[in-house]
């Protein structure tokens, strides 16, 4: 039962995930920019990304995603009624990739919509299908984090072009008398100078000229600071808020934008880094889809169990925040 003062009637009732086949490893990485497989594993963990292929756009993971989910477990989604989809590259602006799973699976009666939160995508789509359970207009609710990240990514910055990789991932909710949430948590800190961020229509952020090439941009020193500060503050605050402490997670799943900024959460907060979930070293930083991704590998090789305190915390372009407490439901 959730601690008063959050109230949750969302319970996750289907899971799945989708990576492209193709594999980009670092030591392919070296042929394209200078760098090195030892310098890219020091500084960020990561050993190898997925890349969609050239005809394969973020529609295309969501809907092998929702695919995987109904693959793997005895649901039905033609009676969902409404889709949530956040990811920072969709293949348009309008229609919203949410209306494209619509289309492409026949849903009737339902509503749409996509988010963009960057990296904290995923868990402020649950976080806000929540709520629409709790207003009584809805009881079945998909949820879709997906990213082609590698379309965004400027090749010719060493800094940045070593990170990204693709994915997407799907979870079901449902209505019922006693919801999987036990908390949550926001926070936003308004990224005026640029920190991080893909430029769409202005050139400029709040008068500081950027680069214009829809590329991502990342101040990798400032979003260090900025994540490893105010990750572990706001761990601190959701598990206090509602009456946990670290001793009492089961799991820790961090957005996976790189394992040393993980590594750093987890010594500051005192959580054991054997909790933390992570899908950075196999999938590199797939911004909305690095939350599902950690929990589907914890899933298939029997880590995340029913029941277990569950942690997931997004952060990233905003810059934002949001984090779920919840109880593994599956």
């Amino acid at each position: 039962m959730s601690i008063p003062g959050f109230i949750s009637q969302a319970t996750i009732t289907a899971f799945g995930c989708y990576t492209p086949e193709r594999v980009m490893t670092n030591t392919e990485m070296e042929s394209i920019v200078d760098t090195n497989d030892e310098w890219i594993v020091q500084r960020t963990g990561i050993r190898e990304r997925r890349i969609a292929g050239e005809d394969e756009f973020t529609s295309d993971l969501c809907f092998a995603a929702v695919r995987n989910l109904m693959e793997r477990y005895p649901v039905t989604i033609d009676d969902v009624d409404y889709i949530l989809v956040a990811t920072s590259t969709p293949d348009t602006i309008f229609p919203s990739m949410a209306a494209r799973i619509q289309a492409e699976f026949g849903i009737e009666s339902c509503g749409s919509a996509d988010i963009q939160a960057a990296c904290a995508g995923f868990v402020s789509a649950l976080q806000l299908a929540n709520g629409l359970i709790l207003t009584g207009v809805h009881r079945k609710i998909l949820v879709v984090g997906a990213e082609t990240l590698t379309k965004a990514t400027d090749y010719t910055d060493r800094a940045t072009c070593i990170l990204f990789g693709d994915g997407a991932g799907a979870m079901l909710l449902e209505r019922s008398d006693t919801g999987s949430f036990l908390g949550a948590y926001v926070s936003t800190t308004g990224d005026d100078k640029g920190a991080l961020y893909r430029s769409s229509l202005s050139s400029a952020i709040a008068g500081n000229p950027i680069h214009t090439n829809g590329k991502i941009v990342q101040n990798g020193r400032e979003v260090y600071k900025w994540a490893v500060t105010n990750v572990a503050k706001g761990v601190g605050t959701i598990l206090e808020r509602y009456g946990y402490s670290v001793s009492d997670l089961d799991w820790f799943v961090p957005h996976s934008a790189n394992l040393r900024i993980i590594e750093s959460v987890c010594e500051r907060t005192g959580i054991e880094l054997g909790k933390a979930l992570a899908s950075v070293k196999w999938n590199g930083n797939t911004s909305a889809a690095s939350i599902p991704l950690a929990l589907d590998a914890a899933i298939k090789d029997g880590r995340l169990k029913e029941g277990d305190l569950t942690l997931l915390y997004g952060f990233g372009g905003g810059l934002t925040e949001s984090a779920l407490l919840l109880r593994w439901s599956l």
